[in-house]
């Protein structure tokens, strides 16, 4: 028996209408069709993936994250930034250059969730952004890592 994808994530809100209008204006997600729960939920779609928000009275940890690819890195970097969402407590740097060629960058969600954005291919990116960039270490194993962005 395998995995074929993973269906979807929950992550804490303090408010679902400002968490989905986060996810709504930062990376596009719909509010889709949410079943009644005891607890306060709404779900939204990115994809063929969803992000579920629960309404409770939690805190979100420091590293535990969920992660998206975009279609647009760069903008989605600026906006970020713009808004002061950029998270360096985490992993030392918000922004981040793996050795195998892919980009990170992490930021917060309106509960404190991190929240993981990944672009395949950091040639691609503006000079802007990669000016801001840190750079990551290399670890053994590293060449196998390089396959993440290609399915």
């Amino acid at each position: 028996m395998t995995a074929t994808r993973i269906n979807h994530t929950s992550i804490v809100a303090n408010s679902l209408d400002e968490s989905a209008r986060f996810y709504e204006e930062l990376f596009g997600m719909e509010r889709i069709a949410t079943a009644k729960f005891s607890d306060p939920v709404l779900w939204l779609r990115a994809g063929t993936s969803q992000l579920h928000l629960f309404e409770a009275d939690e805190t979100a940890t420091l590293r535990a994250h969920v992660s998206f690819d975009v279609d647009d890195f760069d903008a989605l970097y600026a906006k970020a930034k713009a808004m002061g969402i950029l998270d360096s407590s985490a992993f030392g740097s918000a922004l981040r250059i793996h050795p195998a060629g892919w980009a990170q960058l992490y930021l917060r969600d309106p509960a404190g969730n991190l929240v993981e954005v990944d672009w395949a291919d950091v040639s691609s990116l503006s000079a802007e952004t990669l000016a801001e960039a840190s750079e990551l270490g290399g670890q053994q194993g590293e060449a196998a890592t390089a396959t993440l962005f290609t399915a």
